[in-house]
């Protein structure tokens, strides 16, 4: 796919270094990558939790979901990200004629979906969740239509081939909708205006966008900035490269990261190679940018495996990494059920709840994350250092003030003993089912044994 670059804001500072009156100052040039971003400020120490209407009950519907609410507060949820709401196209869609067809398909983009409810139950969702203390953000497909979406009245909003037909993205196989055209002004001006319309008719908080790197850059950057005028929105680009954070969104996706912990778990990579790709995203991404890490999402459920067949006896450990390692933890619904089922993309395949075995997990993960400093997002958190640790072992602390939370995995099938850093041996929360002891001297330590397939943390909050 052609993918539009645009230059990172870099600060640069050179520093001279003397050694000596004979000496030559050394010259070092320092580079900075910022995002132009300003992220609301809710959203420092926040996590996010995906939801798929269709699959989430028995209903699907908005109503149904939102009697779920007060359990997702309880389980310490922040961000409600609702995967697409619109009707969805009917012409070429995938599957059969019967199939309930991909939500990524919009048939209209100022409409919702009529099995999900209607706009007054989707605006009483809002309203309800905002006044619980969730944000809210809706998916958002930008870069293609459904073939019956009514924009099709103007066929110069679209791509065509050379006969003058509508055409899917190129290269896909996504045969169920067409390429707009982003040459054309008419066509952006509507999209923005579609995005407005549900911040300022519905008060949703911000956008999960599709494909976003599919879309040009300057299209997000105008339209982010539009809607900042009716609230400071919350825009999520699903994406792994580093462009679109420069000046257009707040986070992106960690795919990479996604794909190493998940070649970690079944032994075809290290945590060697889970460092050389932080060291390298350090390098490329906006240091005060947010990126988001997960064990599973809707794509990587449907079409990758359910969290038992991606890591098996340690999915724990790789939960505990992705929501203590450096930005925002994402959970997908389901999770907290030990979902061990594939749903279904085209078809209805609900969520088998099964007691919410993970439910207190999460919350501790949550709560861990909401309390300490250490552990907000982006620049507000702390840097993380990996600790010297035995082989198939990984442990880290991040500090930040007087916040400290020191975290330890073990993928192996054997115990490992392991010994951690401390600067103080009376201040510190325990998680995890491991028993040690602090040592003084010249470093102050925590020593413990920790069993096969376990994570272990020391927190001060």
């Amino acid at each position: 796919m052609k993918r539009y670059y645009q230059t990172f804001l870099v600060c640069s500072v050179t520093l001279s270094l003397f050694f000596g009156s004979c000496s030559k100052p050394a010259e070092r040039e320092q580079k900075v990558v910022i995002s132009s971003v300003e992220h609301p400020e809710w959203s420092r120490n926040a996590n996010i939790y995906e939801v798929n209407i269709r699959q989430y009950s028995p209903e699907g519907t908005f109503n149904a979901f939102k009697k779920d609410l007060p359990r997702l507060r309880d389980m310490g949820v922040d961000i409600l990200w609702l995967m697409p709401i619109h009707p969805i196209g009917l012409k070429n869609r995938k599957e059969t004629e019967e199939s309930k067809g991909s939500y990524y398909s919009v048939q209209n983009y100022t409409e919702v979906n009529p099995e999900f409810g209607t706009k007054e139950d989707f605006k009483a969702l809002v309203a309800e969740a905002h006044e619980m203390g969730f944000k809210l953000i809706i998916d958002w497909v930008a870069n293609h239509s459904a073939w019956d979406n009514p924009w099709t009245e103007n066929p110069d909003w679209y791509e065509l081939d050379k006969d003058g037909n509508f055409t899917p993205p190129h290269g896909t196989d996504w045969t169920d909708v067409i390429q707009l055209d982003y040459s054309n002004q008419d066509m952006r001006r509507a999209m923005t205006d579609a995005m407005k319309y549900w911040v300022s008719e519905f008060d949703i908080d911000g956008f999960r966008c599709d494909v976003a790197g599919m879309v040009p850059t300057d299209f997000w950057v105008a339209t982010h900035k539009e809607l900042d005028k009716v609230k400071d929105v919350f825009m999520l680009a699903e994406d792994g490269e580093p462009e679109l954070l420069a000046d257009a969104f707040d986070m992106n996706y960690a795919w990479e990261y996604a794909h190493v912990i998940r070649e970690i778990a079944k032994g075809d990579m290290n945590f060697d190679d889970l460092d050389d790709l932080f060291e390298r995203d350090a390098k490329s991404f906006p240091s005060n940018a947010y990126r988001m890490y997960f064990t599973s999402n809707h794509d990587e459920n449907s079409w990758n495996g359910t969290d038992p067949e991606m890591y098996g006896k340690n999915f724990e450990n790789f939960a505990v990494l992705s929501a203590t390692v450096s930005g925002m933890p994402l959970i997908y619904n389901g999770q907290e059920s030990n979902l061990n089922k594939r749903l279904s993309f085209f078809e209805k395949d609900e969520i088998a709840w099964k007691n919410y075995p993970y439910q207190d997990f999460y919350k501790v993960l949550l709560s861990l994350k909401e309390e300490n400093e250490a552990l907000w997002n982006g620049a507000y958190g702390g840097k993380r250092v990996r600790i010297e640790s035995p082989e198939g072992t990984y442990a880290f602390y991040r500090k930040k003030g007087d916040s400290e939370v020191i975290v330890a995995i073990n993928i192996t099938d054997e115990s490992k003993d392991i010994s951690v850093p401390v600067w103080t041996s009376s201040n510190y929360t325990k998680y995890g089912v491991v028993e040690g002891e602090f040592s003084t001297g010249d470093k102050q330590t925590y020593n413990f044994e920790l069993p096969p397939n376990k994570w272990f943390i020391l927190s001060t909050k």
